[in-house]
C-alpha cells in the first residue's frame, strides 16, 4: 500500500483505479467488513417482501420477516452454491435452490431438503449450520445498511459524529421520508473509487465539469470566489459532509440579498424552508433539532454527504423553469463490479408527508439532474471513465492523484457542529480523509 498511496505528499498512484489484485484485496478487506447501503425499508413494506442487493460482488437478499424484522441473507445456497433467488424483487415464503432442491425459509434460515426421510442433507452439520449465511443489517433514517463483519461496531458507532449533520439532511420530520419506487440501476466504465472520492469533498469540479450549473443561474462563479465553494466540510473517519453557507441565499430565487439578521431561526426556516420541504412541515424542526443544528440548517444547509466507502446522499436546493423552489434528494449507493466498471444504485426520495405536488417536483428535478438521465450525472459519467482510461496505461498508472490544496482542520468559534472541521473554500482535506480511511482498511485495521 506504501507504493500506492503516498502520506507524506498526499498523492495516490493512478493504479489504484485499475489493479485487479487490489480491486480483490478491497472486496475483502473494505465491503466484508464496512456498514453499506443496501435497500430502503419502504421497498419491502409487507411480511415476505424481498429485493435482491450487492454487498460488494457478494448478492443478498434483503427481505422482511413474520416478525417484521428485516433480515439480510447471502444468496449462495449452503449446498453446491447456485442462486436460491433469481427474481430482483418479489414476496415469498420460501426460497428454493433449482439445482439440488434445498429450500430456505424467506429470513435464509434452511427449512428442508428433498426425500425428508432420505435426510439428503446429511447430519454432519446442524439445520442451522446449513442455513443461509446471513449479514448484520441496521436501518438508519430508513436506508437498510448491511455489513458481515461481526467485530464491526454498532451502524450507529460508526457514523459517529457525521450522523448530526446527515439527521439535518434526511431525518427532518416526525413522519421521515420515503423512496419513489425502486431505484434506479446503471453501470459506469470505471472504478468505484472515482466517483467515491470525487463525492466525498470535491467541490470545486462543480463550477467546470457542470458549467451548466453556472449557466442557467444556479449557483454563481467569478474569478475571485465561486459563491458555491463558500460553505463548511465536516469529516469523520472518511465520512463526509458539506454545509453550503446560504446566509446571502443565492440559492433560492428571489431571496438573494435579504436582509434576515433580524429574524430568528425559526422564522428564517420558515421564510425558506430546508431543501424539499413546505412551509407546513418547518414547525417540526424545532422539536427534533437542537438550536445549533437549526442554526446549520438555517445558514449552512448541509447538502452532501458520504458514509464510508460507498455511500452518498444528496439534499439539494434547485429551482423549476418558473424560479419556483424545489429540490433534489437521493441516497446512492456505488457497487463495484470489478475494478473496471460499477453500478450506480439511486434511490429517489421524498418527505413522507410531501403534498402530490412537491413530491412530483422533488421527482423530476432528481431525475432530470441525478439519475441515469440526469444531466449532472452525465457530466461525471463521462469524467470517470477518462481516469479508467489513463490508468490502462505503462506511464499513466504511475502517474498521481494529488490532494494538495490544504486547508487544515480550523474549527470557527461559533461553529456547533461535531466532527473535523474546514471552513471556507473546499479544498482536498476531506477527500484526502477519504484516503486515509481507505489505507486503515486496507491494511486491516478500521476499528
Amino acid at each position: 500500500m506504501s507504493e500506492l498511496i503516498d502520506t507524506e505528499y498526499r498523492e495516490v498512484a493512478m493504479r489504484v483505479l485499475d489493479d485487479e489484485e487490489l480491486y480483490r484485496l478491497e472486496l475483502k478487506h473494505i465491503f466484508a467488513r464496512a456498514w453499506t447501503a443496501v435497500a430502503h425499508e419502504d421497498e419491502i413494506p409487507d411480511v415476505g417482501d424481498y429485493v435482491l442487493r450487492y454487498v460488494g460482488e457478494d448478492e443478498l437478499i434483503i427481505s422482511r420477516g413474520e416478525n417484521g424484522e428485516i433480515t439480510a441473507a447471502l444468496n449462495v445456497c449452503s449446498h453446491r452454491g447456485v442462486k436460491v433467488c433469481r427474481f430482483e424483487a418479489g414476496n415469498a415464503k420460501t426460497f428454493q435452490c433449482s439445482y439440488h432442491g434445498w429450500v430456505y425459509k424467506s429470513d435464509g434460515s434452511f427449512r428442508a431438503a428433498p426425500m425428508a426421510r432420505e435426510v439428503m442433507q446429511g447430519t454432519l452439520r446442524s439445520k442451522a449450520e446449513l442455513s443461509l449465511l446471513r449479514a448484520r443489517t441496521d436501518t438508519y433514517l430508513g436506508m437498510v445498511f448491511a455489513t458481515f463483519d461481526e467485530s464491526a461496531p454498532s451502524l450507529r458507532e460508526y457514523l459517529g459524529p457525521i450522523a448530526w449533520y446527515t439527521d439535518l439532511m434526511f431525518g427532518r420530520t416526525d413522519s421521515g421520508m420515503t423512496v419513489l419506487g425502486h431505484p434506479q440501476r446503471f453501470t459506469i466504465q470505471a472504478n468505484w473509487k472515482s466517483a467515491a472520492e470525487q463525492l466525498a469533498g470535491d467541490v470545486l469540479h462543480t463550477g467546470f465539469l457542470h458549467r451548466a450549473l453556472t449557466e442557467l443561474g444556479i449557483v454563481t462563479m467569478n474569478d475571485e470566489m465561486p459563491d458555491h465553494m463558500l460553505g463548511v466540510s465536516a469529516s469523520f473517519q472518511g465520512h463526509f459532509s458539506r454545509c453550503f453557507d446560504l446566509r446571502k441565499g443565492h440559492y433560492i430565487s428571489g431571496q438573494s440579498g435579504k436582509d434576515v439578521t433580524n429574524l430568528s431561526l425559526m422564522e428564517r426556516l420558515r421564510l425558506i424552508p430546508p431543501p424539499g420541504m413546505s412551509v407546513d412541515m418547518v414547525d417540526q424542526l424545532e422539536s427534533r433539532f437542537d438550536e445549533g443544528q437549526l442554526r446549520v440548517l438555517a445558514e449552512w444547509t448541509p447538502q452532501e454527504c458520504v458514509i464510508f466507502p460507498n455511500v452518498v446522499g444528496l439534499a439539494m436546493p434547485f429551482q423549476m423553469a418558473d424560479g419556483s423552489a424545489s429540490a433534489f434528494f437521493s441516497w446512492r449507493s456505488l457497487v463495484p463490479k470489478g475494478p473496471h466498471q460499477f453500478e450506480i444504485v439511486h434511490w429517489t426520495m421524498v418527505e413522507r408527508d410531501a403534498s402530490q405536488e412537491l413530491r412530483d417536483s422533488v421527482n423530476m428535478m432528481t431525475t432530470t439532474t441525478f439519475g441515469s438521465g440526469g444531466f449532472i450525472e452525465a457530466d461525471d459519467s463521462d469524467t470517470w471513465p477518462q481516469q479508467a482510461k489513463s490508468a490502462r496505461g505503462v506511464m499513466g498508472a504511475q502517474r498521481k492523484l494529488r490532494y494538495q490544496a490544504i486547508t487544515g482542520e480550523s474549527r470557527p468559534h461559533d461553529w456547533p457542529g461535531p466532527g473535523q472541521i474546514y471552513p471556507g473554500i473546499a479544498k482536498d482535506d476531506a477527500q484526502w480523509n477519504w484516503w486515509l480511511r481507505y489505507l486503515e482498511f486496507m491494511e486491516g485495521r478500521p476499528w
